[in-house]
């Protein structure tokens, strides 16, 4: 695996391979990898002639000082990870490198960032935009691989690539879970023992809610349900639980059967336990 921090020496080097017809796949990062990554590599590897994985914890995304100073930086670790799993390049810049001066640029995402993560966490996906759209410049990659745990930073990015005429194709993969059903996360390495326990309880407070939205139960019924299971477990505090049409990402109202619409509706939870804040979703 070949490693570049220099934005030009990269670009040079992607640009004797694509001359040479090779097709490229991209997997962007904060680094802390870990299992559901490593899924998101194999994607890229199936699909892509050479794989490019970035590692940059983007300071631009973090609305909370704490979160971005105890965000995990483990690169010699995910080095090996990556070059394991047969990554070819691997782009770890420095913050100056990505942001030689501060962007002043602002990305509006309309609706789709006024609900969920975009109330919780203001000016979030403006610095998703930004980071997102400069390494899609510098990489042009012909695929770019997601994971479908970060359901709204999903939908943001598949925006920001139909509106903005990105060359590329987004691949959303399957949320990545342990055997338990929590989604892997690159924050569950900072749960105690004891948090890592209840963690999983996200997972089935959701299918819980699935399985009373298939009764033909109202959002109104449902949520207060989860809620109260939630409350019921010591050390989680529920931030939000939403059930949202999958497209548009806005509330749904109703009862499912009803749903006149037939589209796929999204399930999506966020929660602390202690410091720790823990994301994940479910569609029907």
């Amino acid at each position: 695996m070949l490693v570049f921090h220099q934005i030009s020496v990269l670009q040079e080097h992607l640009k004797q391979l694509r001359n040479q017809g090779m097709t490229v796949g991209f997997v962007p990062t904060m680094g802390a990898l870990h299992q559901g990554h490593i899924s998101l590599i194999n994607q890229a590897k199936a699909q892509s002639d050479i794989v490019v994985c970035s590692i940059f914890v983007n300071p631009t995304q973090f609305n909370n000082a704490h979160d971005l100073a105890v965000y995990p930086r483990t690169l010699e670790a995910d080095s090996q990870m990556l070059d394991a799993a047969g990554c070819d390049i691997l782009f770890a810049p420095s913050a100056e490198e990505m942001y030689p001066k501060l962007p002043t640029m602002k990305f509006d995402f309309g609706a789709l960032e006024t609900v969920m993560e975009g109330a919780f966490r203001p000016g979030h996906f403006n610095g998703v935009g930004i980071v997102v759209s400069k390494l899609f410049h510098i990489v042009q990659p012909n695929k770019a691989f997601f994971g479908q745990k970060d359901l709204q930073q999903c939908a943001v990015i598949s925006c920001m690539v139909n509106e903005l005429s990105f060359n590329l194709e987004l691949v959303i993969c399957p949320t990545q879970r342990e055997e338990d059903g929590l989604a892997m996360s690159s924050r569950n390495r900072n749960l105690s023992p004891e948090q890592r326990a209840i963690a999983p309880s996200l997972y089935q407070a959701l299918n819980n809610a699935k399985a009373s939205l298939l009764q033909d139960k109202e959002v109104s019924e449902v949520k207060g349900e989860l809620a109260e299971f939630l409350n019921n477990i010591e050390g989680i505090e529920l931030e939000y639980f939403e059930i949202s049409d999958f497209d548009t990402l806005q509330p749904f109202q109703g009862i499912l059967s009803q749903n006149s619409g037939g589209g796929k509706i999204a399930l999506c939870i966020a929660a602390f336990l202690g410091k720790t804040r823990l994301i994940d979703n479910i569609i029907i």
